[in-house]
């Protein structure tokens, strides 16, 4: 019988609604990962550091995805619990329009702009043709790629967890067979892997458009709208704790890759890419379950059901806790094979990279908790908290780390500024946890 955002959720049952979202972020994120693998090994580390480098402008103008997927998501899920169908299903073609219209206003913009982006971000003159070749065709593919992210947290709303995750491995594995050609069988180098990419976000963000155009078995559909003000707004504010985590993120991953071309050069910023594609799978486990757990948080909020929603926090964060130690682990334990895979064609590289991984694999004991508080927060429509969480999380103590840190102890310190930040901002979830327990009971 198929969970039901209705329903009473078990650990059994949170798992089973959860899990296809979960590996729905995990192939989200191996695009890149895959992407690296092929430009590491058969272009080389130059071109490999250049991917890694243009990365985070890419991710920043995806962002708008995240804020209206999980944004619109919890004012979507409000509807639902409150059974007002109509506007739910309203809300929810607002949230793909403004998505498409914003998307090709900033993949224009950044289309234009790219090398002055790249020299921005630092690119050396034996990097900059090909960060900007890189980053001018993935902004061509800019807006499914926005679609794709933004639909992650909207399958879920529209109980469709399965055919999200469907969707995300069709992409996913289109993404690997597209690398595969494009590089190792036609040598296109960075062409083909920015071509493999956009071709598999294509599906995965223009299939879902297709579905809910036409009449399905959801909870949602695309209908005839025009665009609210209001809706658009309070989904945005919503949603601003995800931009400003992609926003600052992506930052914070830019002042990483100066401080390293200034402390280790080229080698630095490939082995901090192949630290970051570790990153993405084992962050995608606890984004993934945030994106499931959420509209169900949503919903029964907005159903005003708070013993469902106190069972809710209580059970996601032991999920998160056990998570969060087994991660640590398994990165401590397999992360020099991982390395290997990557750069095991350089030894110098291979070492700097296995000894960022044995400092930064500290950071995942403790980013899954902030990730869930302010996805909490989030699902129950309060943005402004998550948005305040995320911002000290990453913009405020990760900048004030990665700047502060190599001074004391080198190229070590930049290696462990995300874990020092992650346990700074664990007081400010804790906090905010504790002062609103009354509120939301």
């Amino acid at each position: 019988m198929a969970i039901q955002l209705k329903d009473h959720f078990t650990f059994s049952k949170i798992i089973r609604f959860t899990f296809p979202s979960i590996i729905m972020m995990i192939f989200t994120s191996i695009y890149g990962i895959v992407d690296g693998f092929f430009v590491s090994n058969y272009v080389g580390k130059t071109a490999f550091a250049s991917v890694n480098l243009i990365m985070p402008f890419i991710m920043i103008t995806s962002g708008i995805g995240f804020v209206f997927g999980t944004g619109g998501s919890a004012l979507v899920s409000l509807q639902l619990g409150k059974k007002e169908t109509v506007q739910a299903n309203r809300y929810f073609t607002m949230m793909i329009a403004i998505t498409i219209i914003l998307g090709t206003i900033t993949s224009i913009i950044g289309y234009c702009f790219m090398e002055q982006i790249a020299y921005l971000l630092g690119a050396t003159e034996a990097m900059i043709d090909d960060c900007v070749l890189y980053g001018k065709i993935n902004m061509i593919f800019n807006v499914p790629f926005m679609l794709q992210t933004l639909f992650q947290s909207l399958f879920i709303t529209a109980q469709k967890p399965k055919l999200g995750l469907y969707t995300t491995l069709a992409a996913g594995f289109s993404n690997m067979i597209f690398d595969f050609i494009l590089i190792a069988v036609f040598p296109l180098g960075i062409t083909g892997a920015a071509l493999a990419t956009g071709i598999s976000q294509s599906i995965g963000g223009f299939f879902p458009v297709i579905y809910f155009m036409k009449k399905n078995r959801s909870l949602l559909r695309i209908v005839p709208t025009k665009l609210e003000a209001f809706p658009i707004i309070r989904a945005a504010s919503n949603g601003a704790s995800e931009f400003m985590t992609n926003i600052s993120s992506s930052l914070v991953s830019m002042l990483f890759n100066i401080q390293l071309l200034k402390y280790l050069g080229e080698n630095g910023v490939a082995a901090y890419g192949v630290l970051m594609y570790a990153q993405f799978i084992f962050v995608a486990i606890f984004f993934g379950y945030t994106v499931g757990i959420s509209p169900v948080i949503s919903y029964h909020y907005g159903a005003e059901n708070a013993s469902e929603v106190k069972n809710l926090f209580q059970k996601s964060y032991i999920f998160i806790g056990i998570s969060s130690v087994l991660i640590t682990v398994i990165c401590k334990l397999f992360s020099p094979y991982f390395a290997q895979l990557f750069v095991g064609y350089s030894t110098e590289l291979l070492e700097i990279t296995i000894k960022a991984f044995s400092l930064y694999c500290f950071t995942f004991l403790f980013s899954g908790l902030n990730t869930m508080t302010s996805a909490f927060f989030t699902a129950l429509n309060n943005g402004k908290i998550s948005a305040c969480i995320s911002f000290v999380r990453t913009l405020l103590f990760q900048t004030t780390c990665i700047l502060v840190l190599p001074q004391l102890f080198g190229p070590n310190g930049i290696w462990l500024s995300t874990a020092c930040a992650e346990i700074l901002a664990l007081t400010i979830s804790i906090y905010f946890l504790v002062t609103r327990k009354d509120e939301y009971r």
